[in-house]
């Protein structure tokens, strides 16, 4: 197709002829080709950015029509970190083609793709993320709120470069739409998968689609690893526990990636101030609550509150209580009667083992029955405590970075159901009421997933 060195002699829209030195080739597939240039028309010579289409009868005509639309789309655009429209072209003949092609000319940004740093090893921190994060959206809150709204469509890190002012640059509108998106409208489908959202996919592109391409790009740069790459639950991209940033901003980029578009961020302008808001946000629910479970939880950025409540389904253990024990409430009134009457000691020593199984079964049955157990964390401390009808009467209380783990303890096959049980500074235990298996996996995953992210 073109080579470097290759000077290309148009007669483009402006009046003057136009002459592009190709210096270095910046990209290439099947029937497109992107080359540094130097437009040799400009004094002083200045670099720009030559896009070059194959115009085979092998091109679809969608992409035809993609490559014109971002000439079009780029003449409209006015904003200091999108690349400028220079020129466009069509070459009718040109040695060594058949072909003809089509050309865009575009101001040239000095710097490097984002894409480039991850793979020479660079890591970006959570401060960086965020700056970055900062000046994508302010770049598309002048796009999207263009009449009709401009939708780059194919947001990643080979589209963004850091240029040598240490400023964001949104480049390459190959994928651009800027039609209003109407009920029942649908464009042709693009993007790079691992970026691109369901609705993306399906043909139907929304503003907030650009922001789901935000959310997986910044997950990108925060991991090293390619989004396609990471672990779905529900859909939704796994990467906090390969990072180490504020529980807040991964809520925040998680709420810029939710996979359905009616709870994802809509706009660029409410993903800004959502950030400034960050620690407000709750996380999405990424493991689904057991059916029927009646556990409440309240997850935010700087604590974790859950509610356990009682076991109404072990009622019936009162039943067997009441039947159990009144035989000697019956008779309690005359032991006391004969320990106050000084017929000796041995009627008080009966009493209290009596007295004792009252307790232990008031507690293994009653208790069990009736109680419910609130957890709580925060980032300082955590405390959980048992209530009966609403009044707490015992809890405990420790630091959280002293927790050591919250597991499931492992007791004989057979026995009671068993509760979340915490481990605090290695030695001490404290176990929540007793819960059903889904029901405390359930619980040990999601405290555990905050615990983790710090």
């Amino acid at each position: 197709m073109a080579e470097a060195g290759q000077v290309i002699c148009v007669r483009s829209a402006t009046p003057q002829e136009s002459r592009y030195q190709l210096q270095e080739k910046l990209g290439q597939d099947a029937s497109r080709q992107t080359w540094l240039a130097v437009d040799l028309g400009t004094q002083p010579q200045e670099q720009v950015v030559v896009k070059l289409l194959t115009l085979s009868p092998q091109v679809q005509w969608d992409e035809c029509k993609l490559f014109e639309r971002e000439a079009q789309v780029l003449k409209n655009l006015n904003h200091p970190r999108i690349p400028k429209y220079r020129d466009d072209f069509v070459l009718e003949q040109q040695p060594g083609s058949r072909f003809p092609w089509f050309g865009l000319v575009q101001s040239y940004v000095p710097g490097v793709s984002f894409q480039q740093l991850l793979d020479g090893g660079h890591r970006f921190c959570e401060s960086q993320v965020e700056k970055i994060a900062v000046e994508i959206l302010s770049i598309l809150v002048y796009l999207h709120e263009l009449d009709p709204p401009v939708l780059h469509r194919d947001i990643k890190p080979s589209n963004l470069i850091w240029g040598k002012d240490e400023r964001v640059y949104l480049v390459d509108f190959g994928a651009v739409q800027d039609q209003a998106v109407l009920e029942g409208a649908t464009f042709t489908v693009v993007g790079t998968y691992g970026y691109v959202p369901m609705e993306q996919f399906a043909g139907r592109a929304v503003p907030a689609s650009d922001l789901y391409a935000v959310g997986a790009t910044l997950i990108h740069l925060l991991t090293g690893t390619p989004p396609a790459d990471l672990p779905y639950r529900d859909s939704r991209i796994q990467f906090a526990d390969r990072v180490s940033v504020d529980l807040g901003f991964v809520n925040w980029i998680g709420k810029l990636t939710e996979p359905n578009v009616v709870q994802r961020l809509s706009t660029a302008r409410q993903a800004l101030d959502a950030l400034k808001n960050r620690h407000a946000l709750t996380p999405p629910l990424t493991s689904r609550k057991p059916t029927g479970s009646q556990i409440q939880i309240k997850k935010s950025a700087n604590k974790i509150e859950i509610q356990i409540p009682r076991r109404g389904g072990k009622v019936f253990k009162l039943f067997y209580l009441i039947g159990l024990v009144t035989p000697f409430i019956w008779q309690l009134p005359q032991w006391v009667n004969l320990a106050t009457t000084g017929l000796g000691y041995a009627s008080i020593l009966y009493i209290v083992p009596v007295l004792a199984l009252l307790f232990v079964l008031f507690q293994t049955t009653v208790l069990a029955a009736l109680r419910h157990t609130d957890l709580y964390f925060d980032r300082e401390y955590f405390e959980i405590r048992w209530k009966l009808f609403g009044l707490c009467y015992w809890r405990r209380r420790g630091k959280t970075p002293l927790i050591s783990r919250v597991y499931e303890e492992i007791v004989q096959q057979g026995s009671a159901p068993r509760g979340v049980t915490i481990e605090y500074s290695g030695k001490q235990k404290f176990t929540s009421s007793p819960l059903a298996t889904v029901e405390r996996h359930w619980l040990i995953q999601e405290i555990n997933d905050w615990l983790r992210v710090k």
